[in-house]
């Protein structure tokens, strides 16, 4: 979302190399350039200039310190002031009030309130532990019930059947007390939308928040709207009152506008943000990770934090123990492969690594190499149990077989095992180093003992396999 602005500012900084001191006068070009990527990025003019003011007062006359270039002390706070702009620090739910805490969601239609609803059951869920209940009380768009009640059995979570000819307040105080009787800890309330904001659904969501103990009152602005999410935003809160702000559409190609501007303008704290379609891609809003990630300085904190989730401990422990054994196979390819696709995408990955942003900028799309990654679970999917964990009885006419039941040719399958067998010397070759075992075989130092690499031009494979190399994403080019 922020690639374009993270460009910008990284062009700005340029201007300070070469100085040792930040002045008035020597940052006077890069504010300029600054202020120009801001405001093209659809954020508040009034945050602005006082973003800009207060970087200006802070930076002028600085001394450098030793060691530190310029550019970056001035990144540095350049990232302070961001991070102070939207929120300074992370502010979570209060998800601990008995007996029942409702959750009610708001906003208008479209901007992903009812995907939202069933993401944050999943989060709070897997992150506090909860017993979470689904409340459909939207009766304007029919379709959003049965869209919440499908998320609510893909979770496993329990929901309430409402009467959608009952008013929205009625419904939630139905709602309410079901989930009271069931001893459910947390009632998410999903509300009627419009196209635009109206008195009549302004009067349904005050009253339903009035019927409600102490709710958390959250808006669902879609970030692809730029300032229009602000004002949207601005008002819900001056007629509902809001507690949070939840981002959709983070993953977009939005300009950026409405993360950098609407906590100032609407004084409310922003939440979470939607980083995906799944319901898995919700993430809790940190200002200054966030703004690490415009400033191309990484994302370390919540790369861990998606690793940790996505990382089956027992898988893990079980592939290093075939490791020093000298054994990786296919199958233990299939389960990195797998984890790195609960990671996210490529990108967004790769954008978490301090100083990868730029670099990613030049690699340009990376969708091929997922797409490729997809392709090699297909060929995979072609061959037996006994195959993906014994790679060397992949004999000529084996490669026949697979090639025909993946649709691929032979010469697909006779790349993959031998990418496969490179990646499994370098794996088995790490262990070998962390054990203190000297240096490991590598692809071109020999191979690794018990490996047989796949033949090259072998009459048997057919013709397939005398033509060129195809050139692969899984190759030098992505990796």
């Amino acid at each position: 979302m922020f690639d374009n602005l993270s460009e910008k500012f990284s062009d700005a900084f340029r201007s300070l190399r070469g100085t040792n001191k930040i002045s008035a006068e020597n940052i006077e070009d890069t504010l300029k350039l600054v202020k120009t990527a801001l405001l093209e990025a659809d954020v508040n003019f009034k945050v602005v200039k006082e973003f800009i003011e207060k970087v200006k007062a802070e930076a002028t006359g600085e001394k450098v310190l030793r060691g530190v270039q310029p550019g970056q002390q001035f990144v540095k706070i350049m990232h302070d002031e961001l991070a102070a702009l939207m929120g300074g620090e992370n502010e979570g739910l209060n998800v601990n009030r008995p007996p029942v805490m409702p959750i009610l969601i708001v906003g208008l239609n479209g901007a992903g309130k009812t995907t939202f609803a069933g993401k944050l059951a999943l989060f709070l869920r897997n992150k506090n532990k909860k017993d979470v209940y689904l409340i459909p009380a939207d009766n304007f768009r029919p379709a959003a019930k049965d869209q919440l009640i499908l998320h609510a059995k893909s979770l496993g979570v329990d929901y309430f059947d409402s009467d959608l000819t009952m008013k929205p307040v009625d419904i939630v105080r139905a709602g309410m007390e079901e989930a009271k009787r069931l001893r459910k800890e947390i009632a998410i309330i999903d509300t009627a939308g419009r196209l635009q904001v109206d008195e009549e659904l302004m009067g349904q969501l005050v009253d339903v928040r009035k019927s409600l103990d102490n709710p958390e009152v959250l808006i669902v602005a879609d970030a692809m709207t730029g300032q229009e999410a602000v004002n949207v935003a601005k008002t819900f809160h001056e007629k509902v009152g809001l507690t949070g702000v939840v981002l959709s559409k983070m993953d977009s190609d939005a300009r950026g506008g409405a993360a950098l501007s609407i906590r100032y303008v609407t004084n409310v704290p922003i939440k979470f943000i939607s980083v995906g379609e799944k319901l898995k891609d919700l993430e809790s809003f940190h200002p200054d990770r966030l703004a690490k990630r415009i400033l191309d300085m990484g994302d370390v904190l919540s790369l861990v934090e998606k690793a940790e989730e996505a990382i089956n401990q027992d898988e893990a422990m079980g592939m290093m123990q075939n490791l020093e054994k000298g054994k990786f196979t296919i199958n233990d390819f299939v389960k990195q492969m797998e984890t790195i696709n609960r990671l996210g995408s490529f990108g967004s990955i790769l954008k978490m690594i301090p100083g990868m942003g730029g670099a990613l900028r030049q690699m340009g799309d990376l969708s091929g190499a997922e797409t490729e990654m997809k392709n090699m679970k297909v060929l995979i999917n072609s061959m037996t149990k006994k195959e993906r964990e014994d790679v060397e009885m992949i004999d000529a006419s084996r490669r026949k077989r697979i090639a025909a039941g993946s649709g691929r040719t032979v010469q697909d399958v006779n790349t993959f095992l031998e990418r496969f067998g490179q990646m499994r010397q370098m794996m088995v070759g790490m262990m070998g180093m962390m054990k203190g075992g000297g240096l490991p075989n590598i692809p071109g130092m020999g191979p690794v003992k018990g490996f047989r690499q796949a033949p090259q031009n072998n009459p048997a494979l057919g013709s397939e396999a005398k033509k060129d190399k195809p050139k692969s994403p899984f190759g030098k080019k992505y990796f």
